[in-house]
This record gives structure tokens, C-alpha cells and sequence, in this order.
């Protein structure tokens, strides 16, 4: 109900703001001058029209739409899956998906398989001229067989029985699928039938799990997939009494028989020298048998047989009715197939999970009682002031101090004294309040950034600043910048990780690498680009350095050095998701790993949707704070 909602609202969102933009556009005046930064202002709309666009697109392409206005439609099409797997093995037989006949084709391998072993055989140093001989003669008596099967006059009379049995079962077979009420089902049966369906669930990701689970139920919650369901069963049936035919004349069983016993007889009779001739020996015994298990028939033989399926097929493409049209309208680039026991989503589907099931696995991996591996993606704990001072304070403070720690009396007792007193406060072994601190993948993610930016602009920007006003820092750092710059931040994880473990310290560290080139390669050229008039001017003015710098270098810098920040933010979401990857136990780039391996598409998606918001949340803040700091940008 909610996605059909939404499918009309996105819908008509398009169709009103594309409407609205017309008439403002119309309205507009004609003298407004092209570049004008005001021109491109406002256009909300606009937006909205992308962004219900892309929803819509998502909607459909998932078959959550699918699932929203047809919700039996994929129970059913799982039916229809299973009779198409029924007919495939049958089908095979035939040129119907097939370009030949099944026995065509075999009898045209195998033949070639012979003349490549002659081919061996007859350029082998290793095998003597008697053994080429036998071997070839062996070679031609296998070839002989398959005349014997193929030979419409040698073909026997209980053969032929079987056949025209299994014919008349598929007859059969589709004039019951014709009738409206095949299959006959007791109401008792039905009950049990709806009853199993209700547990199996709907068609839906599972409410209450992370991982995978059967999405489409296997069981028929309607009459027409009942109907498919029991029409597969029988045809299952069917198929497995006709693959246990086999077109063994008398002729052909006793050439085979002597074949079989004469390259027995060959094998063992030969010494050890001779393993090659032994070995193609076994492979033309191979393919012999292979022939002998392999579905060759003479070819008008299945002539009937053929017509039942065709006519079986054609019949049960007319009573899916409009389900064909909702499988090609509402299942883009894919259908419901059955694997086996099971049915599952193939195409679009299997990597675009729909929004429904996304949003759901979303409030599961919200829920700190779920979470993601029990991490949830963010919440909150309490934790004691206690601990965070300990955090920041360093122990050395009461290392320090004079005097000696405690030592335990005769007695056993440990008296305090002034130096353990402070030693418990800078390691916070001490009860004080709580406060309510972040956690969750997404603020470890989150802080890591942050960390690592932060660092890097209070590094970066200073020493950036100096290269563009100093001689010696540019031609002393330049260098060495540069040696690490263009080095990919993917190149550093492995070394900076190794040496700095797994932990928060080497993906801050890794970070501030990154953003450190960024933030000094914008701040050199945010100093250097000042224009010298300026300069002259404060300094005409009386100005000392720090002035200048402060008031006409550093501003001018600034849109630099801001558009730094925002392309630093990026790098640093990248780099961090790649070093989650290689080596974390929590943050937004773990989780991702973790659902890549076991094809958790709806959690790669929600893992993309939250560094997305994240670097735009982070790129939000950023261009507000260059509107508040340079509102001058653009304007002069």
C-alpha cells in the first residue's frame, strides 16, 4: 500500500514540477544576462523532478511496483518457473530452444571425438603399429554402433510402446491443464495448502534478520498456481519415466558387449611400456559408453512426442494469461525462476533490492538490539566523565610527581596517598557522572573522517601558507610533497595499517595523509594567487606581517583553502571506506565488505546511501561556511 503511494506521488511529482518549471521559464525576463550566478538560484523543483525520477526508476527496475500492485504475482511466476524447468529437460530432446535434435547432436560430437582420437592414434611415436591397428579398429567398431541406434527398422517394439506411452501422458496432461478445475483439491488439502503459505510468508525480505533469507515463497497461494505447481509434478514425472528409455536393440547390445570385452581384453594384455595405448584404449570406451547412456533415437522416432510438448508449451503460455504481461511489463530485465526446490529472483532483482526491503534491513541495522554484527549504525551509550578524562589526560602527570607510589603493610592494606590519588584520576579509575556518547558503525566512520581532516587543515593550512610566502619552505617542501602526492592512498593502507594496527590511529593517520596534500597544495595557491597591488597596499598603510598575512593573505586565500576542504572530504570518504575494507571490525566500509561476501545486496545499498548522505552532509556545511566566511566569492 505505502509503495503504490509512492509510485502515484512520485508520479505526479514529476509531472507538477515539470509543469511549474514551464510556466516560471515563461515567465522569466528576457533580459536576464546569460552567467548571471543568480540565473541558476532556486529551481526546487527541478529537484524534485531528479530525484522522484531516480525513486521511480529504483521502484520499478526492483519490482518493488511488482510487488506493490501484483503481490502474487512473483508466488505464481515461481509455479510457472517450475514448469519451464520441468519442460527444459524435455525440450532439450528437440530443435525447439535447440537448433538439432538432441541425438543430431551427440551423434555428431562423439563421431568427431572418434576422428580426433584416430588422428592421435596415427601421430604417435609412442604406440607401435599392431597397437594402431587394434586401436583404430577398436575406433570403427564404435562408430559401427551408432548406426544400430539410429535405424528406424531395429527399433523395438517395447521401445516404440514407451515412447507412445509417454506421449499420450503429456496428451493427457494438457487436456487436464485445460479443464478450471485441475487439480481436483479437497477443501482439507486446500486448508493445509493455505495454511503452510501463511508460515512460508510473503514475497519479502525477512522482518526480523539481517542475512538472506528466501524471499519468494516456493508454496501456491492461488488456484492458477496450484494449477502450475501440480502440472509441474506431473511433468517431473513424466520426464524422469521417458530419460529411463533406452534404445538397446539386440544387435546393438551385443556389438557393444564384445566391444566392451575385446578392449578389456586389449588392456590387460598389455605391458607397462605401453600406457599410452592403454589410455586412448579406455577413452574410445569412454565415449562408447557414453553413446549407450546418451538419448538416441532414430529420427522421426520422437515426431509425436515433440508435438505433445510443443502443444503442452503453447498451451501453458495461454493460461498464464495476464501474468505474461505482468513478468514483462513489471519484471524488467528479469523473471522469477525456479532452482530446484526453491525460487528466486533473477536479473534486476539480484542486485537491486527493493526499497521496501532496503528500508526494512535499514531500521534492523538501526536497532541497537540488531545492529549490524550487535554494532548498531549509530545510538548512543553511557559512559561515566570518568573515562573520558582518563582518555585525554596522560598518566606520566602522576609519574611525575615526587614521591613514591603506596605499598601494601604488614597487614595487607594499601594506604592512598597523594600520587595514586592523581594516578586514579588520569586513568579515570574514579565513579563521576554519565553523559550519553555516540556509537555505531556510522559515527566510527563518521569520527574517523573528521579526525583525519581536522588534522590535516591544521597541518596542512599553516605549512601551505608558509610555501606560498617563503622561498626555502617551497623549495624545501615542494619536493617532498610531491614525492608522495600522486602516490593512490590505496598504496599507503597496507604500510601505514601495518605499522599503526588495525585500530582508529592508522585510519586517522591514513586520512591525514591524504587531506595534508589537498589542504597544502590549496593553501600555497590560495597565498601565491593574492594580488600584489593589495599587498602593497596595507603595506603602504603601515601594516606589519602578521597584518598582511592575517587580514589580506589569509582572506584571500580562503576560497582556496575551502574548496580544499570539500575535496579533501571526498578523498577522505574514499580512502576511509578502502581502508575499512582491507582491515576494521566496525565503520561503514566494514559493514559493506561483510555484505559483499555473502551478497547482502539491501546492505550494500544502505552502506552507499550513508557515505552518500555522509560526504553530502559534510559538503552542506562546508558551503555554508564558505557563504558565512567569503560572501564576497563570485561578486567582484
Amino acid at each position: 500500500m505505502i509503495t503504490a503511494f509512492l509510485t502515484f506521488l512520485f508520479f505526479f511529482s514529476i509531472i507538477g514540477s515539470i509543469l511549474y518549471g514551464r510556466k516560471l521559464i515563461k515567465t522569466e525576463k528576457v533580459d536576464a544576462v546569460f552567467g548571471n550566478p543568480e540565473r541558476a538560484k532556486g529551481g526546487v523543483h527541478w529537484v524534485i523532478v531528479g530525484t522522484s525520477f531516480l525513486l521511480l526508476v529504483w521502484l520499478y527496475y526492483s519490482w518493488d511496483i511488482a510487488k506493490s500492485f501484483f503481490p502474487k504475482s512473483a508466488n505464481e511466476l515461481c509455479q510457472v518457473g517450475k514448469v519451464n524447468e520441468s519442460l527444459l529437460s524435455l525440450k532439450y530432446l528437440f530443435p525447439i530452444n535447440e537448433r538439432q535434435l538432441k541425438s543430431t547432436s551427440v551423434i555428431e560430437t562423439e563421431t568427431e571425438n572418434l576422428d580426433n582420437i584416430i588422428l592421435e592414434i596415427k601421430g604417435s611415436d609412442e604406440v607401435n603399429d599392431r597397437n594402431k591397428n587394434k586401436l583404430i579398429n577398436f575406433t570403427k567398431k564404435t562408430k559401427n554402433t551408432i548406426p544400430l541406434l539410429t535405424n528406424e527398422k531395429l527399433l523395438e517394439n517395447q521401445t516404440r510402446d514407451q515412447i507412445r506411452i509417454v506421449t499420450e501422458k503429456i496428451n493427457n496432461l494438457t487436456k487436464d491443464f485445460l479443464k478450471t478445475d485441475y487439480p481436483n483439491e479437497s477443501s482439507e488439502d486446500e486448508n493445509k495448502r493455505i495454511e503452510d503459505s501463511k508460515k512460508e510468508g510473503k514475497w519479502s525480505a525477512s522482518s526480523t534478520s539481517i542475512e538472506n533469507t528466501i524471499e519468494i515463497p516456493s508454496i501456491p497461494k492461488t488456484k492458477r498456481g496450484l494449477k502450475f505447481q501440480t502440472a509441474a509434478i506431473e511433468l517431473n514425472l513424466i520426464s524422469d519415466e521417458f530419460f529411463e528409455i533406452r534404445n538397446h536393440n539386440e544387435q546393438y547390445t551385443f556389438a557393444l558387449e564384445n566391444l566392451k570385452k575385446e578392449i578389456k581384453d586389449y588392456r590387460s594384455q598389455l605391458s607397462p611400456s605401453e600406457e599410452i595405448s592403454s589410455s586412448l584404449a579406455k577413452d574410445i570406451l569412454k565415449i562408447a559408453r557414453r553413446i549407450e547412456y546418451a538419448s538416441i533415437f532414430p529420427p522421426n522416432t520422437l515426431k509425436d512426442m515433440q508435438a505433445s510438448i510443443v502443444n503442452f508449451d503453447k498451451v501453458q503460455k495461454k493460461e498464464q494469461g495476464g501474468l505474461r504481461w505482468v513478468d514483462i511489463l513489471f519484471f524488467p530485465s528479469g523473471t522469477i525462476i525456479s532452482s530446484g526446490p526453491s525460487c528466486s529472483e533473477q536479473g534486476s532483482g539480484r542486485w537491486l533490492p527493493k526499497p521496501s526491503d532496503t528500508v526494512n534491513k535499514f531500521t534492523l541495522m538501526m536497532n541497537p538490539n540488531v545492529g549490524f554484527k550487535q554494532i548498531p549504525l549509530i545510538w548512543y551509550e553511557m559512559m561515566d566523565v570518568s573515562k573520558i578524562v582518563g582518555f585525554i589526560l596522560p598518566d606520566w602527570i602522576a609519574d611525575i610527581l615526587p614521591g613514591k607510589y603506596p605499598v601494601h603493610n604488614e597487614k595487607g592494606e594499601i594506604k592512598p596517598n597523594f600520587k595514586s590519588k592523581v594516578l586514579n584520576f588520569v586513568t579515570g579509575d574514579f565513579d563521576l557522572f554519565k553523559i550519553p556518547i555516540p556509537t555505531g558503525h556510522i559515527w566510527d566512520s563518521f569520527l574517523r573522517v573528521f579526525l583525519g581532516l581536522v588534522a590535516g587543515i591544521i597541518v596542512g593550512v599553516p605549512l601551505g601558507l608558509y610555501m606560498g610566502l617563503n622561498r626555502f619552505a617551497k623549495g624545501f617542501f615542494d619536493p617532498l610533497i610531491e614525492l608522495y602526492r600522486p602516490v593512490p592512498p590505496l598504496a599507503w593502507a597496507p604500510l601505514v595499517i601495518s605499522v599503526l594496527g588495525i585500530d582508529n590511529l592508522g585510519k586517522v593517520f591514513l586520512l591525514f595523509m591524504v587531506s595534508l596534500s589537498i589542504m597544502i597544495i590549496s593553501a600555497r595557491a590560495g597565498a601565491s594567487g593574492t594580488q600584489l597591488s593589495k599587498i602593497h597596499a596595507a603595506h603602504s598603510l603601515g601594516a606589519s606581517k602578521w597584518q598582511i598575512l592575517r587580514h589580506v593573505i589569509f582572506p584571500n586565500s580562503l576560497p582556496e583553502i575551502l574548496t580544499g576542504i570539500r575535496v579533501a572530504t571526498g578523498m577522505c570518504w574514499g580512502t576511509l571506506v578502502a581502508a575499512e575494507f582491507l582491515a576494521g571490525t566496525t565503520g561503514v566500509g566494514f559493514v559493506e565488505n561483510v555484505a559483499k561476501k555473502y551478497f547482502q545486496y539491501e546492505v550494500i545499498w544502505i552502506t552507499i546511501f550513508i557515505m552518500g548522505m555522509l560526504g553530502l552532509i559534510f559538503d552542506i556545511t562546508i558551503r555554508k561556511i564558505i557563504d558565512k566566511t567569503i560572501p564576497w566569492r563570485g561578486k567582484g
